[in-house]
């Protein structure tokens, strides 16, 4: 009996090919809407949870100076190794603590030159960046400790100046300073502020405090926390020790700033999230208005049919059987619309995800969230037209001209 009606609906579909189209597109572009929407959503918010892993694990920054309108001035005293040794040594739960000094500086090598960032730090830097060591090594605790002239440069600055030829043992330039490359760092490739992450060169803390800064200060602090360590308490232990330590007393300002990454990305990710799902909800829209299109286009087929109906309510057809056969040709126009509108959204993500060089992050639930929607759409909107139609009187049906 089913099919019978399927057939029914199929065949009066495809005596009005064009009207059936134009009204099917109203949920095929709601339901592709839908998920465009939702799977560039989600591969911006995996894009932006790349981006903070790519900066290292479990990490808090230390800076000197508040930042914002009415905070403390940038310009506080900064950090010393003192601090940085107390941190390491009375903080509990940290499996990396790095002092960091940080200057722009002309390489060179050869006839080759390039302006590229120099980072100022230990071991402990790499650790807590998730920096991997691609050839060579890292610095050993005489280097860091006899602030011996010895680097670890970047993919990108290794390809500026070295192309194909080993890098590794080769003297380059740091500014004024000569400086033996050891070690070479894995591709991390940009930042999500666009930076490029490989075009560095990291020396021990103190040739860079001695032979470019200048001074023994201590710009800024990168600390990582274990695994299972709670970086809320780190970060409330680190503010409580320094705050100690640069007698800052009673209810006065901190003068530095403790940042947590997992605080930030929770916070980044829940913003793309809730744009993702504005976005969504304001795409849903077009399925309710391609469900009242649905249910405009029945309510004509009813009026143009209404003799077709009278014939069949004459000859024996049951109101349920007329409401059903109309029910489910709004049912097969809205879900064959949904079916058109999932396979057009991925197209159109896919391309706009590509074209965004994010990745391409499908949703399960959301696809059948959405298929779902299509048939209920058909349902809801197709009823009070099929109700109509097994209501009518079959007399006055036959009358109907």
């Amino acid at each position: 009996m089913f099919f019978e009606t399927l057939k029914l609906a199929l065949r009066a579909i495809s005596r009005n090919m064009l009207r059936s189209f134009l009204t099917v597109l109203g949920v095929v572009i709601g339901v592709a809407a839908v998920i465009a929407m939702v799977t560039i959503g989600n591969g911006t918010t995996a894009q932006v949870s790349a981006e903070i892993s790519k900066l290292g694990t479990n990490l808090l920054f230390v800076r000197p100076g508040q930042f914002g309108p009415g905070r403390a001035s940038a310009d506080a005293k900064k950090f010393t190794e003192k601090d940085v040794e107390a941190i390491r040594t009375q903080v509990t739960g940290l499996r990396a603590v790095a002092g960091v000094n940080q200057s722009q500086q002309t390489i060179i090598f050869g006839g080759q030159n390039h302006s590229s960032s120099v980072i100022g730090s230990i071991g402990d830097y790499l650790v807590a960046q998730n920096w991997e060591i691609s050839e060579g090594r890292s610095f050993s605790g005489s280097e860091e400790r006899g602030g011996q002239t010895v680097c670890i440069i970047g993919e990108t600055l290794r390809k500026e100046l070295f192309g194909s030829t080993p890098a590794i043992d080769q003297k380059i330039r740091v500014g004024g300073l000569s400086c033996d490359v050891i070690g070479t760092l894995a591709k991390k490739g940009q930042s999500g502020m666009g930076t490029d992450q490989d075009d560095i060169v990291i020396m021990p803390l103190k040739v860079f405090q001695r032979r470019i800064g200048g001074s023994n200060d201590v710009s800024s602090l990168v600390l990582s926390a274990h695994d299972g360590v709670s970086t809320s308490k780190v970060q409330a232990d680190v503010e409580r020790l320094l705050r100690e330590r640069r007698k800052i007393v009673g209810g006065k300002q901190d003068d530095f700033t403790v940042n947590d990454m997992s605080q930030m990305a929770a916070t980044l990710t829940g913003t793309t999230t809730l744009m993702t799902g504005l976005l969504g909800a304001v795409a849903a829209v077009s399925l309710l208005v391609g469900g009242i299109g649905i249910m405009n286009i029945m309510l004509v087929s009813v009026t143009e049919r209404t003799r077709e109906i009278g014939i069949r309510l004459a000859i024996g057809a049951l109101e349920q059987q007329v409401l059903t056969q109309f029910l489910v040709e709004a049912i097969t126009l809205s879900v064959f619309g949904g079916i058109v509108g999932i396979l057009t959204g991925l197209g159109l993500a896919y391309a706009a995800v590509s074209f965004m060089n994010v990745p391409f992050v499908t949703s399960p639930s959301i696809i059948a969230l959405a298929f779902f929607f299509s048939a209920a759409i058909g349902m809801v909107f197709g009823y009070f037209p099929a109700r109509r139609a097994a209501q009518l009187n079959p007399i006055e049906a036959l009358r109907h001209e």
